[in-house]
């Protein structure tokens, strides 16, 4: 479909599109076999001003917003969902920055993340707070012109590799979730060290790591926003980076048709290839029919947090919802295609149907966002009886 591309929109999807096919498209299954966070491959993201495009003029950006994000890291996970994390992943810890940074909050941080020179990240889960993101217990507490960070923050992406983390922290636990805020805190700050690198089922070239806080004296003027503003900026922050998640499954599921439409071509049976047969014309019909759709929600909902929409939770949950539970379907049927041959590690749809399941599952897993769309169907009635 046309969806209307201005010429610089267009020049940076084909530029993350050359660099996916030549850079990262050959290197996908080392990388995943053996956990690789692909560093060269940041640099050369970097080098093609690619951290740019949603970062604002004034700190060295091309000025552009989610969208220009969405369309580099849909077409880097066309080709890998966990590579393309290391980016996607740096502009979840990014956009609270933008969002709430202070003037020199974001002359001090955002000119190197725009450059690739950085990475960010985006720190809120903890071992016993994931989907209840009210249930926090790091907490920092007021030391003269320092907080003193201490807790754990479970399963964040890029963990370790990032120098700049948005730490979603306690500061008043005696007010719930009103009492939180967010902090920014650097890599080798003291008392501020990382946990395993776990191992997981997907995206194995993101590195996803323990962030532990011991006594970590963090300056006050690294606070974000307010005291008492950490959940709201947490909100915030995921209406504009949803949009980024559905993206990373747009992309999965179309590097997995593309694989799934060559295949068919190439395979044989009965003495004719299996892309004549009606059975498997219709899977391939459907994965596009869905994947479109996907496509056609994820743009909109990202074009209306560029537009500055006052509300746009709705939105951004059902692009998140729709394109994550379409990447899961279509690379399964993709694997279904392939046959006995998808489920190999040395063909390239096994590993998409993996990399495909922590889409339903992150920045609020799909149960959790019906439920933000469901409220905000209840509020909008509610809203128009008035």
């Amino acid at each position: 479909m046309n969806y209307f591309l201005t010429e610089e929109q267009q020049m940076i999807r084909e530029t993350a599109a050359r660099i996916a096919r030549e850079k990262i498209a050959p290197v996908a299954l080392e990388y995943d076999e053996k956990e690789i966070f692909p560093r060269e491959i940041v640099k050369i993201l970097g080098d093609a001003d690619l951290f740019r495009v949603f970062i604002p003029e004034e700190y060295d950006g091309l000025g552009g917003g989610v969208f220009e994000m969405s369309l580099v890291v849909e077409e880097l996970s066309r080709a890998c969902g966990g590579i393309a994390l290391a980016y996607a992943g740096s502009g979840l810890g990014t956009i609270p920055i933008i969002l709430f940074g202070t003037e020199e909050q974001k002359k001090k941080y955002l000119p190197r993340l725009a450059s690739g020179e950085i990475l960010a990240a985006f720190a809120l889960t903890e071992p016993n707070a994931g989907s209840d993101a009210a249930a926090i217990t790091t907490s920092a507490k007021p030391d003269g012109d320092y907080y003193i960070l201490n807790g754990t923050k479970q399963w964040i992406t890029n963990g370790g590799e990032a120098m700049v983390y948005t730490v979603i922290c306690l500061t008043d636990p005696t007010r719930g979730p009103r009492g939180s805020s967010a902090l920014i805190v650097e890599k080798g700050t003291e008392g501020f060290d990382f946990g395993k690198k776990e191992n997981k089922m997907g995206i194995r070239a993101s590195s996803t790591r323990e962030l532990v806080f011991r006594d970590c004296r963090v300056p006050k003027e690294n606070l974000l926003g307010k005291e008492g503003m950490g959940f709201l900026i947490a909100m915030k922050t995921f209406d504009q980076s949803r949009p980024g998640v559905a993206a990373q499954a747009v992309g999965i599921a179309q590097g997995a048709l593309d694989k799934a439409v060559e295949y068919s071509r190439e395979r044989h049976q009965f003495g004719k290839p299996i892309s004549s047969f009606q059975g498997i014309q219709f899977m391939l019909a459907d994965m596009a029919i869905q994947i479109e759709a996907a496509r056609t929600l994820t743009y909109q909902a990202a074009r209306n947090v560029d537009a500055g929409e006052k509300n746009v939770a709705g939105i951004s949950a059902m692009a998140k919802v729709m394109a994550s539970d379409v990447a899961m379907k279509v690379t399964t049927d993709a694997v279904q295609i392939f046959g006995g041959y998808g489920y190999m590690k040395e063909y390239p749809v096994e590993k998409m149907m993996r990399d495909a399941k922590i889409t339903q599952i992150y920045e609020g897993t799909n149960q959790i966002q019906r439920e933000i769309i469901a409220l905000n169907l209840i509020k909008e009635s509610m809203r128009k009886k008035k």
